[in-house]
């Protein structure tokens, strides 16, 4: 029977719907509807989704876990970590998802590039698990805080290190003019060579680095002491950008999940884990890998981060103060909706 003249614009329009419903090759193309802040996060990963991920060492955890080919959308790893590395691949629009500390989010906000940390990750116990300790160079006679006073210090600027060590000289009641900071990158050995060197007196330095420093150099004279604050947390973020995209935000609640239960499996699988990563991946001997693992002790996912956000507004509160910058709202660097992703992945265990 003829289709009336009254239905056939309906049916077009019909037509046209499920066109443009479909991608080439017949698969639903990705919504171009904006996710907006506030709204639940999406709970499925449309086909055809991909995510560029800085994150290196979670890929080899990912890999001996046996994890690193069931996401449900497509990975392309990136070999891509730390602060400036990672905000330079946001800018360039190279990158979805990064690892780093507590600082890289701060500075990306204060250059102009929107942010969120998605995932955060901390170690129990952390006073006694510390990330870095102060190195001394051989000659340098620093047993305390105390002594940094008139003392040569390696500073990073925008990097983890760089903010221990504003935090260390307040703990100390000292302030900038009472020390002399020398800006170094922090990456590699720069700074146990800046140590042994006597191109500064006192330096953060970091996992293995401890070890080799104090071996090396202990006959000289070189020691560490310990700062006494904690420096442990760890987070992904992603451009705020980036999660106005479902596909995308869904994509990244899943990595959350496995990035977490990564973590747990490292904890859980220190052999492997030293072998695989450290010996294979890093070049490192089993007993560096051995020295980091005891370093790293075990690690905690809460799933509430009101804590973790206090204590990142006081890091904001002491880098605003000594650079000038405007004083951010630590809360507004966090999307809320993926705190407990992590600790719900761990306690399902899927």
């Amino acid at each position: 029977m003829p289709v009336s003249s009254l239905l056939r614009p309906a049916l077009a329009a019909l037509l046209l719907t499920a066109l443009a419903a479909c991608a080439p090759g017949g698969e639903p193309a990705q919504s171009a509807a904006e996710l907006a802040a506030e709204a639940p996060l999406p709970t499925s990963v449309p086909k055809g989704t991909k995510l560029i991920i800085g994150d290196p060492s979670t890929k080899v955890a990912l890999e001996l876990s046996g994890e690193i080919d069931k996401f449900s959308f497509a990975v392309e790893w990136a070999n891509i970590s730390g602060g400036p590395q990672t905000t330079e691949a946001f800018r360039a629009d190279a990158l979805d998802v990064g690892a780093v500390a507590e600082i890289p989010a701060i500075h990306a906000t204060w250059t102009g590039l929107p942010v969120k940390i998605v995932a955060s990750k901390f170690r129990k116990d952390a006073l006694r698990h510390p990330t870095y300790e102060l190195g001394i160079a051989p000659g340098v006679n620093v047993r305390t805080l105390a002594d940094l006073r008139g003392k040569r210090i390696a500073y990073s600027p925008g990097q983890a290190q760089g903010a221990l060590m504003l935090k260390v000289l307040k703990k100390a009641g000292l302030t900038k003019a009472d020390v002399t900071l020398v800006e170094l990158p922090s990456t590699g050995d720069v700074y146990p060579n800046a140590l042994a060197s006597k191109q500064v007196d006192v330096a953060p330095i970091g996992g293995v680095n401890i070890r080799r420093y104090t071996t090396k150099f202990g006959r000289d004279g070189a020691t560490t002491i310990p700062h006494g604050l904690r420096d442990d947390p760890s987070h992904l973020y992603v451009r705020a950008a980036t999660l106005k995209d479902p596909a995308k935000a869904a994509a990244i609640r899943e990595y959350a999940a496995a990035w977490a239960r990564a973590s747990i499996w490292v904890y859980e699988h220190p052999e492997e884990w030293i072998a695989g990563y450290y010996v294979k991946d890093q070049g490192l001997s089993a007993a560096d890998g051995r020295y980091l693992v005891d370093l790293a002790g075990e690690p905690d996912i809460p799933a509430d981060w009101s804590e973790a956000i206090a204590r990142h507004q006081e890091t904001i509160d002491i880098l605003a103060e000594e650079t000038g910058n405007p004083v951010l709202q630590a809360r507004d660097l966090y999307d809320l909706r993926y705190q407990a992703v992590g600790a719900d992945a761990i306690k399902d265990g899927a």
